[in-house]
């Protein structure tokens, strides 16, 4: 991939991180911030609620999944294995 490339998904990263910065009422450093959106990258969050209140909002998701498995005869298996 030609180096060019590169240096535009950095700016668009830098860009967008930048605009979550800029609407979280929280101060973050950069750098966490950056290793946060890394880390949650594949989860379905809500990231401005997320940053805003890390322990409150997975409090809430553990809260969700315990209602959504609490009739279920096997709460910690998600699929079939075969």
């Amino acid at each position: 991939m030609p180096l060019k490339f590169k240096y535009w998904r950095a700016m668009l990263a830098n860009l967008l991180i930048t605009l979550v910065k800029s609407r979280v009422k929280r101060n973050w450093a950069f750098s966490n911030l950056v290793s946060i959106i890394l880390q949650q990258l594949m989860n379905y969050i809500n990231i401005y609620g997320f940053l805003e209140d890390p322990e409150g909002s997975w409090r809430e998701i553990i809260k969700e999944n315990k209602l959504k498995y609490q009739n279920s005869l096997f709460p910690e298996i998600e699929g079939a294995y075969f």
